[in-house]
């Protein structure tokens, strides 16, 4: 029979055991079909303004047979948003878009602004989840292409969503004119952060508009700095997947860029230059086919009520 220490060894390594398989059946099993909205008020508008709803969606990673995902994120239609703004990977397959067009066709006719991921380029390809903890993961060539130009002709020519991969543009809802500009996938390094000035110096002389947003897939700081300069009201980001697995009462493990870990997930505020601009960071409403887990993570959408400053 085992002594004392030894026994105690044993029923140490069997509860351990036990919490680790809960936990997983828990990541795999449960909680990555737990899809949830995150609602928020943002006080960004001018005085007297009406208040606006914003749809904040991010990494999808869609696949053709995630049927679950498809219907919750069609069923958001019922939010009645007056803009989407989506941050990009929304493939996750290469026949990815079959499974976007039956989330995001309920949507049609909400105005709304895009931009890339990685992963609206490339399918996804496994990879060793400890090294996210040595830094923000590195490129791999070898990865499937997929149709970016068919993704970009559904959400900018069959939805009329804008563009703004390295770009600028105007476009109204609910009534007001919304300056809107943004960069490719930071990750990757696709963002032209030069690009942006004079365009947007050019809109604003067209007219004041009453809502300047900017928007990117990877919220890497240098990105969110020029943003601030360039005179965001609020900013939008995605990629972190809100560390994907969190500890309860600690938060993200990892974000995947050099955001800081408490902003990883969620409404917060960037300050630079002396200015303050609320930044809401989605934690995103999928993953990688390779790693199919979310814990203490909720896959989300985010609703996002902009109202007229205090």
């Amino acid at each position: 029979m085992p002594s004392s220490p030894t026994r105690t060894a044993l029923t140490a390594l069997g509860v351990v055991g036990a919490v680790g398989a809960g936990a997983a059946v828990w990541g795999v099993g449960i909680e990555r079909y737990l899809f949830t909205v995150r609602f928020h008020e943002v006080p960004v508008l001018p005085a007297g303004t009406a208040p606006i709803r914003v749809l904040h969606l991010s990494d999808a990673h869609m696949a053709p047979w995630q049927h679950r995902k498809q219907d919750w994120i069609a069923g958001l239609a019922e939010l009645q948003p007056d803009l989407i703004v989506n941050t990009g990977d929304n493939m996750g397959h290469f026949d990815g878009l079959q499974g976007l067009r039956r989330a995001f066709d309920p949507l049609r006719g909400v105005p709304g602004v895009f931009v890339h991921g990685s992963n609206d380029h490339a399918a996804p390809s496994p990879r060793n989840p400890l090294k996210y903890f040595t830094g923000p993961s590195k490129v791999k060539h070898t990865s499937e292409p997929l149709d970016t130009q068919a993704l970009d002709d559904y959400l900018a020519g069959e939805l009329g969503w804008l563009d703004l991969n390295n770009k600028v543009g105007s476009l109204d809802a609910a009534g007001l004119r919304i300056a809107a500009f943004g960069v490719s996938d930071a990750h990757r390094s696709w963002d032209r952060l030069e690009t942006l000035p004079a365009p947007l110096a050019d809109l604003r002389a067209e007219g004041p508009a009453d809502l300047s947003i900017g928007v990117t897939h990877a919220p890497y700081r240098r990105v969110l700095d020029d943003f601030v300069d360039l005179g965001a009201d609020a900013i939008f980001g995605g990629h972190t997947h809100g560390g994907q697995v969190r500890l309860p009462g600690f938060g993200a493990l990892v974000a995947n860029c050099d955001i800081p870990l408490r902003q990883a997930r969620g409404l917060s505020t960037w300050t630079h230059g002396g200015r303050s601009v609320p930044l809401n960071v989605s934690a995103g409403l999928g993953h990688s086919i390779y790693a199919p887990v979310r814990f203490a993570c909720r896959p989300e959408a985010s609703l996002l009520t902009l109202i007229p400053r205090a």
